[in-house]
């Protein structure tokens, strides 16, 4: 079962769930494809790192054999490509690798050569597989290395625990595409409201199984308590807004093993979560 942990933003929380679900699953995999900002090793401190590099397909060309026919730039939708000084020249943060300006072209003076966009690190806590994308400065999308992440743990039968990016844009929609159940992680105000509901919006885009968790809970806020109503969508967990929960957290530490209470909800999510899916 591959589970993905989303929200509509930044800081609502969804790394905080991720980990401690996969530190309570025990024998599973944690991917990170929080590729801009990989906060989930900082918890989950794996052991035994290895590296492996992520490359995307870039176009190169033969100036010998190109004779300006200029196919390859019209047939460029994304506009990775312009045809100056007699000349084609490539824009690599546009180019989404996809081959074709290297089938239309009529004499063969284009090939593809490897770039690098980013790497994995793999490594393990315990029986928890951790896998974690890292996405190089200044790259201007982080699909590929998400792509790479997931792969990488494509064959395994257990759980899957995916910690998706903020948002609601194509890497959140990468990382979820094969998810089986997607947890959306709601902060109860206007703003995380707001945000909830465009994330919530894509997951119903693509037909997925859904359930929600409330963090940093005071007080409810009564729109979003609406909202899961009226969508039936269930509500699995509602972790309170308590300092202790931010000193941990700043700490490093995992809940799942410094809280009883806290630990025996992300218990109970999986246990949930697995009853829905079967």
């Amino acid at each position: 079962m591959r589970l993905a942990i989303l929200s509509g933003k930044g800081g609502a929380g969804k790394t905080l769930l991720a980990v401690n679900l996969a530190a309570a699953a025990g024998d599973a995999v944690y991917v990170d494809c929080d590729v801009e900002e990989p906060n989930g090793r900082l918890f989950l401190k794996p052991e035994d790192i290895s590296t492996r590099p992520v490359h995307t397909l870039l176009p190169d060309f033969d100036p010998q054999k190109c004779d300006g026919c200029r196919n390859c730039v019209d047939f460029c939708c994304f506009n990775a490509l312009i045809y100056i000084r007699n000349t084609p020249k490539v824009f690599p943060e546009v180019c989404h690798s996809c081959g074709g300006c290297q089938l239309v072209c009529p004499v063969g003076a284009i090939r593809e050569v490897p770039r690098p966009v980013g790497h994995l690190e793999l490594g393990h806590r315990g029986h928890l597989q951790v896998v974690t994308g890292i996405l190089e400065p200044g790259e201007a999308s982080g699909v590929p290395v998400i792509s790479a992440a997931l792969e990488s743990v494509r064959n395994f039968k257990g759980l899957t625990v995916v910690d998706c990016p903020p948002g609601s844009a194509c890497p959140v929609m990468e990382s979820i595409q094969e998810a089986d159940y997607c947890l959306l992680v709601a902060e109860p105000t206007a703003f995380g409201f707001h945000n909830f509901c465009m994330v919530y919006e894509l997951c119903s885009l693509l037909g997925k199984k859904c359930g929600v968790v409330m963090n940093k809970m005071d007080i409810p806020y009564e729109p979003l308590e609406t909202f899961c109503k009226e969508h039936h969508l269930p509500v699995l967990a509602r972790i309170p807004y308590e300092p202790h929960i931010a000193d941990l957290v700043a700490q490093g530490a995992l809940l799942y093993e410094a809280d009883a209470k806290l630990a025996q909800q992300f218990r109970k999510i999986l246990t949930e979560i697995g009853g829905v899916w079967q």
